[in-house]
């Protein structure tokens, strides 16, 4: 009886195509547990061709995946919620990307899983920056909607926490139905601003 493998993953030449790969192995083992060999299997590179693509290693793939991360939220999170024009539309635009960026709680936050590991610190300026820029836009917009400095900068970063900690407890549980749940209470607190 012939034993089934399954499929080695097909080896790519574009490096824009290796950082989503790079992604899902970081969120899946943490950065300390993403080794050469899950890498190397994961984008069907072997060691030269992936430090042909990354010279600096795997601390260079991780930047360059949080950079890839970072520019996502930029373009659709978080410059939305700083555009003057419909500050409710932008906040339920928010939750509605969130939804889908993190699969309704079924993706983990990269970002989050690097805060929490033992690597933090190597990356702590892209981490820190990346949950404040989301604050400070959801703050901007719920100024927008008429509340007062200090309740929206309370209330943005309630609703960072509430996401961040409902991809936690939807992962602990393995019950995504924790973040859709949490995604719904959370429209109903920040569109009552």
């Amino acid at each position: 009886m012939k034993t089934l493998r399954p499929p080695a993953a097909k080896a790519t030449t574009d490096r824009a195509a290796l950082l989503p790969l790079l992604g899902e192995v970081f969120r899946a083992h943490g950065y300390e547990g993403a080794s050469l060999a899950l890498i190397s299997a994961a984008t069907g590179l072997g060691k030269g061709s992936l430090y042909h693509f990354f010279p600096g290693g795997k601390k260079q793939m991780a930047e360059e995946v949080l950079a890839e991360i970072d520019g996502w939220f930029e373009a659709n999170i978080f410059a939305p919620l700083r555009d003057p024009s419909d500050p409710r539309a932008a906040i339920a635009a928010m939750l509605s990307g969130v939804d889908s960026y993190f699969r309704s709680g079924h993706r983990v936050c990269l970002v989050g899983v690097i805060a929490l590991g033992h690597a933090r610190d190597e990356f702590a300026a892209p981490v820190n920056d990346y949950f404040a820029r989301w604050q400070d836009a959801l703050a901007v917009a719920l100024r927008r909607c008429g509340l007062p400095a200090a309740t929206a900068r309370r209330r943005a970063e309630d609703a960072v926490l509430s996401i961040q900690g409902a991809l936690v407890l939807a992962r602990a549980r393995n019950d995504a139905a924790v973040f859709t749940r949490a995604l719904s209470d959370l429209k109903t607190r920040l569109m009552a601003a």
